[in-house]
């Protein structure tokens, strides 16, 4: 009964049906007649014109998303616990040609304009110091909390009045909708570019970097080539993507993985370390009692000394959640 991660989750048999659909005699890269119903698809979702490029990974959708705003001697402004500086390995210094990731704080790894507005201050305008010029929040934040949309709204503000790039790491963004109940325009905000997640709501291997200023779509098609990230058959890329937005699959996965999580977080009373927004559930646990839930068979990962986290997915078997509700509320 694995709970580690929503990327261990399966595919989603629609996603398979799309990939199967495709395999057929098309354009290579991005010419082929998937691909090019991506700028169209996203646009009719988020309610405006955008420009859509798919690629394999959610790493490489943040780092080149975050390359068509910040040049080398550049920075961008994150949470000291946000993906970018946490578990990508140095990719955006990588892709970035050196860019600084500058940190700050806010609680459940969400910032805020006050919490962003300090280390925006503190730097001088001169060429000693590295400037900022974008920045990064998570939907649904690292402890997977949800940015409501006004949160969103005055953190774009502040991007717009210091002149920075605002970017969205949406690697949980489905979840962050189903929660929000509301549209993607409104999750979203004011963002130049959004890392739209696919993999962890039931596809494969690809992701989508949506980006609403198509100036900087134009620079990302260049720098995902020279990134290696042009697959020749990207039309299987494409396919998972627009099976995934038909018929809103995307949100009826990410509720499904949500109300699963809900079920864990009712048996946790007391336990819990962040509010459970999304699916991922963070709970305080003696390393006696993790033991004690492995020997029943739940696989999931310890988050410090004191702590476990566990991710339910679109797959999550009712069964399976019901017996670790039960195992949390029996320690």
């Amino acid at each position: 009964m694995q709970f580690l991660s929503d990327n261990s989750a399966a595919v989603h048999p629609r996603v398979w049906e799309a990939m199967r659909a495709a395999d057929a005699a098309d354009s290579p890269y991005d010419n082929d007649a998937f691909s090019q119903r991506l700028d169209e698809a996203f646009s009719a979702l988020f309610g405006r014109e955008c420009a859509a490029l798919w690629v394999a990974t959610g790493t490489a959708a943040n780092c080149l998303a975050l390359a068509t705003m910040v040049p080398p001697h550049g920075a961008v402004v994150c949470h000291r616990e946000a993906h970018i500086e946490m578990d990508e390995g140095g990719a955006p210094g990588f892709f970035l040609h050196g860019a600084k990731l500058i940190l700050a704080d806010g609680d459940h790894a969400k910032l805020t304009p006050e919490t962003i507005r300090p280390v925006l201050d503190s730097i001088r305008d001169d060429v000693h110091q590295v400037q900022p010029q974008a920045i990064s929040i998570t939907q649904a934040s690292e402890y997977g909390c949800v940015y409501r949309p006004e949160e969103v709204v005055a953190i774009g503000a502040l991007a717009r009045e210091r002149k920075l790039g605002l970017h969205m790491d949406g690697a949980r963004f489905a979840n962050a909708v189903a929660f929000l109940g509301c549209s993607p325009a409104e999750a979203a905000g004011p963002v130049d570019a959004l890392s739209f997640g696919c993999v962890k709501n039931g596809g494969m291997s690809a992701e989508a970097i949506v980006f609403f200023d198509s100036a900087l779509a134009d620079v990302a098609r260049y720098r995902r080539k020279r990134a290696g990230h042009l697959q020749s058959k990207g039309r299987f890329l494409a396919a998972q993507l627009l099976a995934m937005l038909e018929n809103d699959l995307w949100v009826e996965n990410a509720r499904a993985a949500n109300a699963a999580a809900g079920e864990l977080a009712g048996s946790a009373a007391g336990r819990l370390l962040h509010p459970v927004e999304a699916n991922e559930v963070f709970l305080s646990c003696t390393p006696e009692e993790r033991e004690r839930l492995r020997e029943q068979g739940f696989g999931f990962y310890d988050w410090g000394p004191g702590a476990a986290r566990f991710v339910t997915a679109w797959n999550t078997r009712a069964e399976d959640a019901g017996a670790l509700a039960r195992a949390i509320a029996g320690l």
